[in-house]
């Protein structure tokens, strides 16, 4: 017969793991399975850990995990093919405990993550590809492996296989995501010396600095690039949804090679060297391609359920919290005695109380303006910039004909209007 659990986590990420963490603590009989040859060996995110969120799970968890660098500063940098506006915050604050996030490599974080949870009780099981799950008389009971008598059999099964998840697909819970619901991205881990480091981005030396990046990095497609400071490393990488990739007829390494050779990012990865290539699917569609989360028998977590808020570039947080709920409900449905839909469904009701399916409905029509009106990132950031040039450059003339001047630039009476309109529309999304 095959052997049966509490509850079965298929995927070793962020929001796999912070499940079965909480359920194994609790004393729950659980396994986790992770197709790759260890947590971590497959798992991409551009590598920004929040601090809350992951605390928790594990209080103090920065005393001991292998982490990179506390950011202290964030910028922003609005860029064009030889200008940038860049604004920033630096708060030496994130510096001292209890920090804010933090830079880390999957790697290295996710492999003591799972320890982790391995030393709750869970059992770890890699290179273990899950083909589907198992339904009898319409609740999962289980799933179907690729090994050799590869049945398993649980009271629940949490899907957290990212955002191509297969096995919800298969169950019905979506269909295939669109290439404007989907991102892609790419990204280098590049060796440079941390002294080198700490002086380009003016730091100490346990302070991190990440710079997120818009405009003519992602050559006007809907996205952003980014750079992020590790001990003795750099993180870059830039990420687009597919549809804009397929329009412009880019290549994904093309944009990366593009973003490392532009000449205002050039200076920063100077000297550095290649050591790891990765790319990783994102779900962009936020809240109205959410998938059903849960169902008779199955909960839905993390990248498999679309939670990433594109706007502020936030998934792994939002992953561990609802790795958590889900573990909650499943510790509810045990209680009870009941693994029905009614029950689970409770994670639904947590998940959109919370903070994330809260910023997910705030911002649910954001990305979809955006990435039918190109002209914010085609037209409006090299704008900012020109403006820019113009009042600083130094030239004999008054600052009354530079205003003029831009104000002439920004086109027609027509053109301004639809511009203020763009704004408005921009607002409505955003606030």
């Amino acid at each position: 017969m095959p052997e049966k659990f509490d509850c079965i986590v298929v995927g070793a990420g962020p929001a796999g793991i912070s499940c079965a963490y909480e359920m194994a603590k609790a004393g729950l009989d659980v396994v986790l399975i992770e197709r790759g040859e260890y947590p971590g060996s497959k798992n991409v995110m551009g590598g920004v850990l929040y601090r809350q969120m992951m605390e928790d799970i594990i209080p103090e968890f920065y005393k001991e995990a292998p982490l990179e660098r506390p950011v202290v500063e964030q910028r922003f940098m609005m860029l064009d093919k030889q200008s940038a506006s860049s604004f920033n915050y630096k708060g030496l604050e994130w510096g001292e405990e209890p920090y804010n996030n933090f830079t880390v490599l999957r790697a290295k974080f996710d492999q003591w993550f799972a320890d982790q949870a391995v030393k709750q009780g869970a059992l770890l099981i890699n290179e273990t590809v899950v083909l589907e799950c198992i339904v009898e008389n319409g609740k999962v009971i289980g799933v179907r492996t690729d090994r050799d008598e590869g049945e398993i059999l649980a009271d629940v099964v949490v899907l957290a296989d990212g955002v191509n998840s297969l096995l919800a697909k298969s169950l019905g819970f979506h269909k295939e995501f669109r290439p404007d619901e989907v991102a892609l991205a790419t990204m280098e881990i590049l060796k440079l010396d941390k002294k080198i480091i700490e002086d380009r981005f003016n730091l100490e030396s346990n302070q991190g600095c990440t710079i997120e990046i818009f405009g003519d990095a992602t050559k006007g497609i809907l996205g952003t690039g980014f750079l992020y400071t590790n001990k003795d490393s750099l993180s870059i990488g830039v990420g687009t949804l597919l549809s804009g990739m397929i329009k412009q007829k880019i290549k994904p390494y093309e944009l990366l090679d593009y973003v490392k050779n532009h000449p205002i990012i050039r200076p920063y990865i100077q000297g550095s060297e290649p050591v790891e290539y990765l790319a990783h699917l994102i779900p962009e569609g936020g809240y109205h391609s959410m998938p059903k989360v849960c169902d008779n028998g199955v909960l839905v977590i993390g990248d498999a359920a679309q939670l990433v808020n594109a706007i502020h570039r936030e998934g792994s947080n939002m992953a561990m919290t609802s790795g958590r709920f889900a573990a909650e409900t499943v510790l509810l449905a045990k209680e009870r005695n009941d693994f029905s839909a009614r029950t689970l469904d409770s994670y639904r009701l947590k998940l959109m109380e919370s903070f994330v399916g809260q910023d997910l409905k705030k911002y649910k029509d954001a990305t979809h303006l955006f990435d039918r009106s190109p002209q914010y990132f085609e037209h409006y950031i090299p704008m900012i910039n020109r403006a820019a040039s113009q009042m600083f450059t130094v030239d004999g003339r008054s600052k009354w004909e530079k205003q003029k001047k831009i104000w002439n630039d920004l086109g027609s009476n027509r053109e301004k209007i639809k511009m203020a309109r763009d704004i408005l529309r921009a607002w409505k999304v955003m606030k």
